[in-house]
């Protein structure tokens, strides 16, 4: 019987990542709080860019955007946000989304599957993923459950379970 397997990855959709800061932008836009504020989020290449009057302001804003991305189903462990700083005469905030698995997480990922995990189950790096494989199913279904209990410091999505 061959092995069965799945991929570790951790992937944000952009769609929905575009779309929440669409929505966000369209709130401060509307809200009473923010009118004549100057305050505004918007796509800055690979970055979302935050810009407000005061360093209060623009916290608030990234905390509406942190709400929508929840909204659309896009984990805050994959948002990265900075501290505020000053530009001038406003504030600025940059943040960007976190994809893929770098390659020091991957490693320990595969410690955490390696000293936890059944001692039938083997792992690889594969780039900016990480396939698990094993002769069993079960002890794939142990691995996905002792990752999703684990605490580390990004959104996984388990794919291609076969």
């Amino acid at each position: 019987m061959a092995d069965s397997s799945f991929d570790v990855v951790s992937k944000v959709d952009h769609q929905e990542a575009e779309n929440a800061v669409n929505q966000a932008r369209k709130e401060i836009e509307q809200r009473y709080d923010f009118k004549g504020t100057g305050s505004s989020v918007e796509w800055s290449g690979e970055s979302i860019l935050i810009k407000a009057g005061t360093e209060e302001r623009a916290k608030a804003v990234l905390d509406v955007l942190q709400t929508k991305l929840i909204k659309r189903g896009i984990s805050l462990k994959s948002l990265e946000s900075g501290e505020p700083f000053a530009s001038g005469k406003e504030y600025r905030i940059v943040s960007t989304l976190k994809d893929g698995i770098s390659s020091e997480n991957a490693k320990k990922i595969s410690k955490i599957i390696r000293d936890e995990g059944p001692k039938s189950v083997k792992s690889q790096i594969q780039g900016d993923e990480l396939r698990v494989q094993s002769k069993s199913r079960d002890d794939l279904q142990s691995i996905i459950a002792l990752l999703k209990g684990s605490d580390l410091d990004l959104d996984l999505q388990f794919i291609n379970y076969r």
